[in-house]
């Protein structure tokens, strides 16, 4: 009975929420949070993608260095 009576009282909140727009409100906050994850995640994707292309570089510069002492000796 108690369930039923939260469950009643949850719905009356979310209409009365819901006529003053602020229901719209928090459903536009969940989204706007969904969307600065999404953010974050491809913001650190590419982070790691530019670092594994300066280490690639880096790798790539020793490699002509190396061959370029060799072929002075």
């Amino acid at each position: 009975m108690r369930v039923i009576f939260c469950a009643a009282v949850a719905v009356a909140a979310a209409a009365g929420l819901a006529g003053c727009g602020l229901a719209g409100t928090a459903v536009t906050g969940a989204a706007g949070a969904g969307a600065a994850a999404e953010q974050a995640r491809e913001a650190k994707q590419t982070e790691q993608r530019l670092e594994q292309q300066l280490n690639a570089a880096q790798q790539l510069d020793a490699q002509r260095r190396a061959q370029a002492e060799k072929d002075a000796q």
